[in-house]
């Protein structure tokens, strides 16, 4: 069951998307997709006027060894030719699978046939509400990106302990504000997030999730700090007391997978709509930490696939981690956990 508030927020979305009448649409889904959020996406694609079709997959099964979650990369296509060639036909893709595309096998594909995607997290549309469209955003996010690609050196510190440098020499710099309007574009919603996935060999120094920080593999907050200790890329030693340590150190270790513990992509978050608070008011089955990914100030450590160094993999944490300062070269872009003036609204 849908809600017309949700249709609302989503049309504006896919309005922001150049949606319109003339345009080819997709809902993308999977049988294990969220019904809300397929139905809201169909209903606010033909409230636009725009020419609309399903396509819907079977989730494949989990090979184990443990749940996954929240890695952006849908395994649903499964290299279905006629799916492909279908979105590939497209103009926007609505993309409502369960982890989305962002790192799924065929998206390479689907941007160079000039389809533009938006992924819709897997959670309750309700989220949404809260979100309203800041056309502003993506003004700052830009901004950000062309601080970013200036840049020679990404450094972070923090009080806790945090001392990481990050070299972008051969860095893949990129930034979302949850919209796309670009043939052969992705966004993620709500977006609002500046990111590098750093070539191999480029992340060294000490990386400490303080209490309050968030795995949003787990989607929970960090309650007993852990300390990281990385060396070209990779977490090669891990310490901490409580249950947290064990967690994380034991999730990375059953993939059997090194590249696990590899760095994903590193960057810090610019929406200002975004609440880090806000997965202390779902159940876990409702919330999949979108938005913590990208709330004002944070900066985000991922873990896992990198396409830029060549590395690819099921394990894979997404870090929000509060009351870091970041620095592009000499310039400050965030500071103990606040955005500079020029990146703030």
């Amino acid at each position: 069951m849908t809600e017309w508030t949700w249709i609302e927020r989503y049309a504006t979305q896919f309005n922001a998307c150049n949606v319109g009448p003339s345009t080819a649409t997709v809902v993308l889904s999977e049988s294990r997709s969220r019904p809300e959020i397929v139905d809201t996406a169909r209903l606010a694609l033909s409230s636009l006027g725009a020419s609309v079709i399903d396509i819907v997959l079977p989730t494949p099964a989990n090979p184990g060894p443990l749940p996954i979650r929240s890695t952006g990369a849908s395994q649903a296509i499964a290299g279905n030719e006629a799916a492909i060639a279908a979105l590939q036909a497209a103009d926007f893709v609505a993309d409502c699978t369960v982890e989305g595309l962002l790192h799924a096998p065929e998206l390479g594909v689907l941007l160079e046939a000039g389809t533009r995607i938006l992924m819709i997290s897997n959670e309750h549309p309700e989220n949404t509400e809260r979100w309203p469209h800041d056309p502003g955003l993506a003004e700052r996010v830009d901004r950000g990106v062309e601080w970013m690609n200036e840049a020679e050196t990404m450094t972070v510190t923090s009080v806790a302990g945090t001392n990481l440098t990050i070299s972008l020499d051969g860095a893949f710099r990129a930034g979302s504000y949850g919209w796309c309007t670009d043939p052969g574009s992705i966004a993620h919603w709500p977006g609002g997030l500046v990111l590098a996935f750093p070539a191999s060999g480029s992340v060294n120094g000490t990386l400490v999730l303080a209490t309050g920080d968030v795995n949003l593999t787990f989607k929970q907050y960090v309650t007993d700090p852990i300390t990281c200790h990385v060396t070209d890329d990779h977490i090669v030693d891990v310490k901490g007391d409580g249950v947290d340590t064990e967690l994380f150190r034991s999730y990375l270790n059953a993939f059997e997978e090194p590249d696990a513990w590899a760095v994903s992509h590193v960057g810090w978050g610019m929406n200002t709509a975004a609440r880090w608070e806000s997965l202390a008011m779902w159940d876990k089955g409702d919330h999949n930490g979108t938005e913590l990914r990208a709330f004002a100030g944070n900066f985000l450590y991922s873990t896992g696939a990198n396409e830029v160094a060549g590395r690819f993999c099921r394990g894979h944490f997404d870090l929000p981690m509060r009351n870091c300062t970041v620095s592009l070269d000499d310039r400050v872009v965030v500071a103990n956990g606040v955005l500079c003036p020029e990146l703030s609204p």
